[in-house]
């Protein structure tokens, strides 16, 4: 079948890999997603174990509308009973990107219209919506006049992994903070610090990757568990296999935030997890942190940007970032992301690489410093 794994801009060249990893076929980069082609086995494992997917889809028919009466034509050739009953509840979701088209809304509302008038004239009746809770999600993308009609076999996007039971404000996605990770080159061979840690997704996303547990290992429901075609014992089968990969990890994983219910809710989202004794927390201001034993290793922080965040001296806090990374984490590789593009000037140290992301509704940039011991000649000799 093909599937598309939707995803969060500037992170479908780490899904593509994800998803060659897993055995897809026939891939292709979109925008936002990616597209390719594997059996009911790999859906059912791009759901358990993608983490920079945010939803997993399977078109289910394609075709060309100018105008609404065209779409509500076109979504009633297809036998919608195949895929619900009469007592079944549904939800729509639509992305317009098309001349023909204004209003992704009115979009979904013709689709759901063109849907329930067709059990009406068959039955009498018509099915109800649900928009938190649906049996069947569909998924309607037009671009330009191509209409493609998907069922979502996720449910709930699955940027959900259920361990955040605690969290501060401005929480990072944890799709994101995946993939910030494997943009990073994280590869669970070296110590991992996060010394902003906040509500302690960087650091969870690290030691899931680093112990190589599987994404939705906490999630209990998945919409394609209410299709016809459900394989209970396939199911089983993937996540038994997921679990026995788990692997061991013999290096470090810190955290630290300067506020203390920072701290006290990245430790109940560790308990949750199940990852307790496995990340090492402290309530400590970054300018305080200090390492037992450097052996170099990998530094991510998300520090506050000035805009969401209360921050008296933004500048200050990003020279002091900057003159900590220096003093403390030589043989490191430092990634910060921010969307205060002046503020990362007082940094004060030389980039190696910038990457364009979006965090909510924030252009951000994911930027790279390589912390030398000595000279960079003297690295690579």
């Amino acid at each position: 079948m093909q599937i598309v794994a939707k995803t969060l801009a500037g992170l479908e060249s780490v899904l593509e890999k994800e998803i060659a990893s897993l055995g897809g076929e026939n891939i292709v980069a979109l925008k936002r997603a990616v597209q390719f082609e594997g059996n009911l086995e790999l859906l059912y494992r791009a759901n358990y174990e993608l983490r920079t997917a945010v939803r997993v889809l399977k078109p289910i028919a394609k075709f060309n509308v100018r105008n609404e009466h065209e779409l509500y034509q076109k979504i009633q050739t297809i036998n919608w009973e195949d895929f619900m009953s009469i007592r079944d509840t549904l939800a729509i979701d639509a992305a317009v990107s098309s001349q023909h088209f204004n209003h992704s809304k009115y979009v979904a509302l013709k689709t759901k219209d063109a849907i329930v008038d067709q059990f009406r004239s068959k039955t009498g009746r018509r099915p109800s919506v649900d928009i938190n809770n649906p049996f069947l999600r569909i998924n309607i993308h037009i671009g330009g006049s191509e209409c493609t009609v998907a069922l979502d076999s996720s449910g709930d996007s699955l940027h959900k992994r259920n361990y955040r039971i605690s969290q501060t404000s401005a929480p990072l996605s944890e799709v994101l903070a995946a993939g910030m990770l494997k943009l990073a080159g994280w590869k669970a061979d070296r110590d991992f610090v996060d010394p902003m840690c906040g509500s302690g997704t960087i650091l969870i996303e690290a030691a899931m990757m680093a112990y190589n547990i599987p994404a939705q290992v906490l999630r209990k429901d998945f919409c394609f568990m209410n299709w016809p075609d459900f394989d209970a014992r396939l199911w089983r089968q993937v996540k038994q296999e997921a679990r026995k990969k788990q692997r061991a990890f013999r290096y470090r994983i810190m955290g630290s935030d300067i506020d203390l219910e920072a701290i006290k809710a990245s430790r109940t989202n560790v308990k949750a997890i199940r990852l307790d004794g496995k990340i090492r927390l402290e309530c400590k201001d970054f300018a305080d942190f200090e390492l037992e034993a450097n052996n170099g290793g990998l530094l991510v922080i998300n520090p506050p940007y000035g805009e969401r965040l209360e921050e008296e001296n933004i500048n200050g806090l990003y020279s002091m970032i900057g003159d900590k990374l220096k003093q403390t984490f030589t043989g490191f590789d430092a990634w910060i992301l921010s969307s205060n593009f002046d503020a990362f000037k007082h940094i004060g140290l030389r980039t190696s690489r910038k990457i364009p992301l979006i965090n909510g509704s924030l252009d951000c940039k994911f930027q790279h410093y390589e912390l030398y011991q000595g000279s960079k000649k003297k690295k690579f000799r």
